[in-house]
């Protein structure tokens, strides 16, 4: 069907819908003798001719503006324009009108390819492929609809690659270029010409034909494949494509070339020159270039390597305003970008024709910064690269090549908006391999320094936090006792002074009775008014022990090592082997050398060759047990203090902060026992050979440098351990006070027991029944009770329910039980236990107290005294509020809770009676969240429900609606495709670019330079 057999139809569609041919070329009118009178029917009423008229736009596919237009006309009109249509259809009923006619005549003509073709032939084929583009731009949407849902385009495109040559140079490549031109003026049919994985490569493939109409066609529809969303790549990739099927030596080759021509067939010709500038213009400005100032230098530069600068220079001689538009705009955002560049240099232009001057700028932008070496290192490689004319020395610099390429053109996403020349080359990966490399090293090196001086800092600031946090304790802790001394004191007072009278009257009554009557044989009353104590015989003093018989036993020539036995005193060897038994006998026979050899104290080497080395080599002398030396030398080397530091350490009891718990934990360990002592005392004239845990022991043990070192190490445990024992003590009792207050106060614990004995009153019957309470344990029994309905329901599921529709202050009861958890927790035994504990170690700090302020000669460094004193005003009271804080607890709070549930007081326990409510919680809050998910999943299916009956519903709709939904509305702004060839032809489409150079520029000399040169060619369009 073309234009040539339906004349009729041309003069209808372009009277009736002029506004739809706007900007395409038209067919000329039809003489007037050759209009046709149309008879019209009768017009039906306006609300079936709007139905019908809406039909008639909808199936021709047009804009929402022109729709627009078309829905404004009168009535009249409408029923007019909707008869014409009608007539028209009826006459286009034919075969002409089905999509498979036309896909059948292309595969025959793809498949039969005549040697000698006739020139009828060619036209008919012709007149074919012509009827195709017409029907694509004429028919309704339902035609193009069916012809790509039969796979019309794959046909368009497998006639393309088949081509012979004769076929490729005549009318019908050009026509069946203008049938994916067609194609592409609908939404629908240019997605699938761009999802089409090689429609624009084949399209590209056809830049190879001579014939001037088709390249011209080819490159308007790929430069306007450049102006749609996601096109942009797809040419770039179509290009790369055709530099291999055309042989070329670089992208855009064959295109300069026909751009440079100046004879032959087509040298003269301005349309294909003036659409390749219209090409370029559009693969440099759109898609990347829109935005990427590196992409628009990159690409440029591959067409000023190409010569493109001086045919532009020979080009403006054709003096044709279009083709000058598009050169001006060329340079203009040349220009432009490299006065960009240039300003990142802070200069106000780079030839980039000479190597000299771009190495001189970059030379000038590197020096004296860290990136200066290493473009040093590359240009020193560069000289060592091979430079013979082989071909593999040249791919050597094409890799430089595409690697800065890469660098330079390459997202943080690792995408390249070109062609990547190197495949799965991601510049990210490498860059931050090589800042991680560098980073590394950089902060090893700052790591060990830092490393060092945070040590000593370390040390210091520990040692200083120490002090600080033991001085603040310590005010702290003074303020505190000050304000409960001064309030026992007030009370005590109070106490007193009724005592002192209730004495005085107590003397008086006495008094009165001794004056009255005299009692015999009673003990005589003293003026004071006391009964005088009676005197008792003191029983002769008893022997503490026996001065053992000193026993013959030779003496060795040097220290022997100590044997750890358990002797027997003399006094108890009466009646046992022991008093059978002499070892006299012994000494008679035994080879005390050799003995006294074996077990020396002095530690030998293993191998006695007589070197001088061995001889110089001082022996160490060591007495004690050698597994309890080894373990007192590791102390020793954690603690890294000498012996004198840890003696001052301890008599100043530890001021500095330098030994933490944990060591004096461990220095309790290895308290000098008194065999060890024994021993050591044997020694003391040789303390130059002792061993270190020897001479540590020696030196704890000695009065002269620490009197009562046990004593006092305990002391010093006592008070660092003393703040921590009562901080793990006093938020027990305080959890079990206020949890006690908690379940008696609570309304809603209240609230949910009176709905759990509703609930148990009406499901027990006889005995079980008729109950007035119930003890809490029972609680925890509800999850047993399950559902006849569903066996994962129990009753404390069902208990929630009710809770959060009836009664919701009682479904939050936990709320009100903040502290029920951590007194479950509480074991009364050791907690009393603990409390025994600081009582007991308090007495021991007391007595330890007094024996030191007996001591008259006292160091100095002691300052045992003085903080112990202070120690103990502070930890008593503390100690006593704590104590008074227990029985409160445990006598009035505790027992108060357990009668108000009716517990017995005797038996409970706090873990066992605040365990129940605990357990009741949790398994309260598990069952709530099974209550929510099952809600949720019965919300979930019912609004999955819902979903597939709307889905069911609206398949139905669309399967109502199918045909008149066949056309989609344009949605790209510009209107149809040939609406964007055309303005991509006249340059209207780049306006907005050239506009943006002026556009919040600052007026440089380069500027005006800019301005002036585009004002006097008066070629430019703003």
């Amino acid at each position: 069907m073309t234009s040539e057999e339906k004349p009729q139809q041309w003069w209808s569609l372009t009277t009736l819908f002029p506004w739809c041919y706007k900007g395409h070329d038209q067919p000329p009118p039809p003489p007037d003798n050759d209009v046709p009178m149309l008879v019209l029917e009768p017009m039906p009423s306006p609300q079936e001719v709007d139905s019908r008229f809406t039909q008639l736009v909808n199936e021709l596919g047009l804009p929402e503006q022109k729709k627009a237009a078309m829905f404004a006309l009168p009535t009249e009109k409408k029923w007019e324009i909707y008869c014409f249509n009608k007539n028209d259809a009826a006459e286009d009923r034919g075969a002409t009108s089905w999509p498979q006619y036309y896909i059948n005549q292309l595969n025959s003509m793809a498949v039969i390819k005549p040697v000698l073709a006739s020139e009828e032939e060619e036209q008919v084929r012709l007149k074919q492929v012509n009827g195709l583009k017409t029907a694509l731009r004429t028919q309704p949407m339902s035609f193009v609809t069916g012809f790509l849902d039969q796979d019309g385009l794959s046909c368009i495109l497998n006639f393309l690659k088949s081509m012979d040559y004769n076929m490729a140079e005549s009318q019908i490549h050009t026509s069946l270029i203008g049938c994916i031109k067609a194609l592409m003026n609908s939404s629908e049919g240019r997605t699938h010409v761009l999802e089409h994985p090689e429609s624009i490569n084949i399209v590209a493939q056809s830049l190879a034909a001579e014939n001037i109409k088709t390249k011209v066609a080819v490159l308007e529809i790929l430069g306007a494949v450049c102006l749609v969303p996601g096109g942009h790549k797809k040419v770039l990739d179509a290009m790369v494509h055709y530099q291999t099927f055309a042989s070329e030596r670089t992208r855009f080759q064959n295109m300069m070339i026909d751009l440079n021509r100046s004879t032959g067939r087509h040298g003269d010709d301005v349309s294909l020159k003036t659409a390749i500038m219209s090409f370029i213009n559009a693969v440099l400005n759109q898609g990347a270039g829109e935005n990427s100032l590196n992409f628009r230098i990159h690409l440029r530069y591959e067409f000023l390597m190409l010569g493109i600068q001086p045919i532009l220079d020979k080009l403006r001689s054709w003096e044709n305003s279009t083709l000058d538009w598009h050169i001006d705009f060329f340079e203009t955002w040349r220009i432009e970008d490299e006065f960009e560049i240039a300003k990142r240099f802070k200069t106000t232009h780079i030839d980039t024709k000479s190597a000299t001057q771009m190495f001189d700028v970059i030379k000038s932008k590197l020096s004296h910064t860290e990136a200066y070496p290493h473009l040093l290192s590359a240009l020193q490689h560069c000289l060592i690269m091979p430079y013979n004319n082989s071909r593999m020395s040249v791919q050597y610099w094409v890799l430089l090549d595409r690697i800065i390429q890469q660098m330079v053109l390459q997202t943080d996403k690792g995408e390249d908006p070109d062609v990547a020349p190197l495949g799965d080359f991601n510049l990210k990966n490498v860059l931050s391999v090589l800042m991680k490399e560098n980073e590394m090293k950089r902060w090893k090196e700052e790591a060990d320094e830092m490393r060092k001086e945070h040590q000593k800092l370390q040390q210091c600031l520990q040692k200083k936090e120490r002090e600080c946090e033991s001085k603040s304790k310590e005010r702290d802790e003074l303020f505190e006792m000050l304000k409960k001394v001064k309030t026992k004191l007030e009370r005590e007072s109070d106490e007193h002074k009724r005592t002192k009278q209730q004495v005085e009257e107590l003397n008086a009554r006495l008094q009165q009775l001794s004056s009255s009557s005299s009692i015999p044989g009673g003990p005589p009353i003293t003026p004071g008014g006391f009964v005088s104590p009676v005197s008792t015989p003191t029983a002769p003093g008893l022997t503490l022990g026996m001065t053992e018989k000193k026993k013959n036993i030779p003496q060795p020539s040097s220290p022997l090592k100590s044997f750890n036995w358990s002797k027997l005193p003399e006094a108890k060897i009466t009646g046992t082997i022991w008093k059978e038994i002499d070892d006299k006998d012994v000494f008679k026979v035994l080879d005390l050398q050799e003995f006294q050899k074996t077990f020396s104290a002095y530690q030998r080497s293993a191998k006695e060759n007589g070197d001088a080395e061995s001889v110089k080599k001082v022996k160490e002398l060591s007495v004690i047990d050698g597994r309890r030396a080894q373990n007192c030398n590791i102390l020793l080397s954690k603690l890294k203090m000498t012996n004198e530091e840890i003696c001052q350490a301890v008599m100043s009891m530890d001021d500095q902060e330098e030994l933490p718990k944990d060591m004096l934990e461990q220095l309790l360990k290895f308290v000098p026992e008194k065999s060890d002592v024994d021993l050591l005392e044997e020694h003391k004239h040789e303390l130059e050979r002792m061993a270190k845990a020897d001479r540590f022991l020696f030196d704890m043990s000695s009065s002269t440098r620490i009197d009562h070192y046990q004593q006092r190490l305990q002391a010093l445990h006592f008070k660092k351990k003393f703040n921590d024992r009562m901080a793990e003590v006093k938020p027990k009792i305080e959890a079990l006070k206020l949890a006690s207050s908690e379940v008696i106060q609570s309304q809603a614990l209240r609230q949910l027991l009176q709905v759990v004995l509703a609930f148990g009153n009406y499901m027990n019957k006889g005995q079980r029944g008729n109950a007035y309470g119930f003890k809490v344990s029972s609680l925890n029994k509800m999850v047993d009770t399950k559902s006849s309905i569903d066996r994962n329901i129990t009753l404390l599921h069902y208990m929630i329910t009710v809770l959060e529709k009836t009664f919701p202050k009682a479904a939050s009861f936990s709320k009100e039980l903040q502290n029920v958890p951590e007194a479950a927790k509480v074991n009364m035994t050791e907690l009393e236990k603990e409390i025994n504990t600081l009582r007991s170690g308090l007495k021991s700090i007391e007595a330890e107290l007094q024996y030191q302020q007996k001591q008259s000669s006292q160091r100095p460094v002691d300052k045992f005294v003085s903080v112990v004193s202070q120690f103990i005003t502070m930890a008593s009271l503390n100690f006593s509020d704590v104590e008074d804080s227990l029985q409160e607890a445990k006598d009035l709070k505790f027992v108060k809770a357990l009668t108000h549930f009716g517990e017995d007081s005797s038996k409970q326990q706090p873990d066992d009676f605040f365990g129940v409510f605990n357990t009741f919680l949790l398994a309260y809050s598990e069952a709530r969240q099974d209550n929510e998910d099952m809600a949720r999943r019965q919300e979930e299916e019912e609004k999955r429900a819902l979903a597939e009956a709307q889905l069911s519903l609206q398949k139905k709709k669309e399967r109502e609606q199918r045909m008149r939904k066949a056309t989609s509305v344009e949605k790209e702004e510009g209107g149809e495709f040939d609406d964007l060839v055309s303005a991509l032809r006249s340059g209207e489409v780049f306006e907005q670019n050239i506009s943006m150079v002026y556009t919040g520029r600052k007026r440089s000399f380069t500027y005006c330079i800019l301005k002036s040169f585009i004002s006097s060619n008066n070629k430019l369009k703003y």
